[in-house]
């Protein structure tokens, strides 16, 4: 405890490190201010009420993205979602159509094309998810009471423009925490939305266990699955692969180089809580316009993708699997390591050099890489298939814990790594020297 007080302390001895943190929280706490500010011609009871009948459904899962801001349908209600699918879509595009390959390829100045490209389709996806959701507000009436007071166009282009100028200011949020911040801003904007709901989460289940709608018992035995959640998620997100790197003497003048045996970490689950953001994201997004959509056929559509639903766990679990392949795919270049190796002498012992050792490093990340998306995968449903039985609320499910501790724990990393550079220590020192408990070599 003293030593993380002490990690912690030695943060704000850093300038530049104490610069980016204050950054991240202020701008964090922006996000949050705007979660409060309500999108004009609304009745927020009226529409607090469906979200109270929807928490375990479709519409609890959106609102658990957008961190409440749907409930409230403030002017981030539509969150960074767009933001995500116009990512997702953009990054599919490129492995697809050469031009984009092309500039994917070219350096700083492409990935910033692409960058623009992102936003534009951002703004786009916004605009159509916006009118959907006005079109959707104007039909709906609990009890009676209408939600929208003064229905009509004046109220969807003004509902348009309010969510479409809210998610390209948290897109841009999100870009200064990456760029001058610590780090990961469009999931630490998703983290802070789910973990700022926290208390919520333990009020409500306060209240069903004084209401006798749920036993102390098995609110313990929820906490206690979280724990084994959270635990099971450091493990995997910890877990490597080492494999043996031996590079060979070179003589340079007087000098002699190398010589010495290093590693190369493959870590189980390279892509993080990536694949689980972008799996959920590309769910929700028709689920979400065809919630909206009187015609019978798309109603269907909407059922058969709500939270809960057999096709939704067996499409989600399928997307997660899929996104982490793909993911990993896009951060890590077997062949780029494998000729940067052959290029200062490296080589992975009883493999030739060149296009065997890529051939080596893709075939044995394929292999780890299986667990890891499987296990995203059965985290993410199995903890809400269990919740739903027990009549938990929603924001306790596996989605969630995997999001809040994958992202804090990337978070971590990303802080450690400024506090060793300056030869600090870090936050993870014990499980640094524990490192065998969270390997294999």
């Amino acid at each position: 405890m003293i030593e993380g007080l002490a990690s912690f302390q030695n943060v704000f001895k850093i300038p530049e490190l104490k610069r980016r943190v204050l950054i991240t929280a202020g701008l964090l706490i922006a996000y949050r201010i705007g979660a409060h500010v309500p999108t004009p011609g609304i009745d927020g009871h009226a529409l607090a009420r469906v979200f109270d009948q929807a928490q375990n459904n479709l519409l609890g899962m959106v609102d658990l993205f957008s961190g409440g801001n749907l409930r409230r349908l403030s002017i981030f209600a539509l969150g960074i979602m767009p933001y995500i699918s116009a990512s997702i879509i953009l990054q599919l595009l490129t492995v697809v159509i050469p031009s984009l390959e092309r500039l994917a390829k070219e350096g700083e100045a492409g990935r910033k094309k692409i960058t623009q490209y992102t936003r534009y389709g951002t703004i786009v996806l916004s605009i159509v998810q916006s009118l959907g959701i006005a079109y959707g507000l104007e039909s709906m009436r609990p009890d009676g009471v209408a939600i929208v007071t003064s229905p009509g166009w004046g109220f969807r282009l003004l509902t348009m423009v309010t969510l479409t100028a809210g998610t390209a200011l948290i897109m841009w949020i999100g870009e200064q925490i990456s760029e001058k911040g610590i780090g990961n801003g469009i999931s630490l904007i998703i983290f802070a939305g789910i973990a700022v709901r926290l208390p919520s989460a333990v009020a409500a289940s306060y209240t069903l266990i004084s209401n006798r709608e749920m036993s102390l018992f098995t609110f313990v035995i929820i906490v206690g699955a979280m724990v084994l959640v959270t635990a099971a998620v450091v493990l995997m997100q910890e877990g490597q692969r080492k494999i043996p790197v031996q590079y060979a003497k070179r003589v340079v003048g007087r000098r002699v180089y190398g010589g010495q045996s290093t590693h190369i970490p493959l870590r189980i689950n390279t892509a993080g809580v990536i694949p689980v953001i972008f799996a959920s994201s590309l769910i929700l997004f028709p689920a979400t316009l065809t919630r909206f959509a009187p015609h019978p056929w798309m109603q269907a559509i909407s059922d058969a993708l709500s939270p809960g639903r057999l096709t939704y766990t067996v499409l989600y679990m399928a997307l997660i699997v899929f996104f982490t392949y793909f993911y990993t795919a896009i951060v890590f270049n077997p062949i780029d390591l494998a000729d940067n190796m052959k290029k200062y002498g490296g080589f992975i012992p009883g493999v030739r050099p060149g296009k065997k050792t890529a051939e080596y490093i893709d075939r044995t990340l394929t292999r780890i890489t299986l667990p890891g998306a499987l296990f995203l995968a059965l985290i993410s449903v199995l903890p809400d298939m269990l919740i739903r039985g027990f009549n938990v609320p929603f924001y306790f499910g596996g989605t969630s814990l995997l999001i809040v501790v994958g992202v804090a724990l990337d978070t971590v990393r990303q802080m450690e790594s400024h506090l060793l550079m300056r030869n600090y220590e870090g936050f993870l020192k014990r499980s640094r020297s524990r490192s065998g408990a969270f390997s294999r070599t």
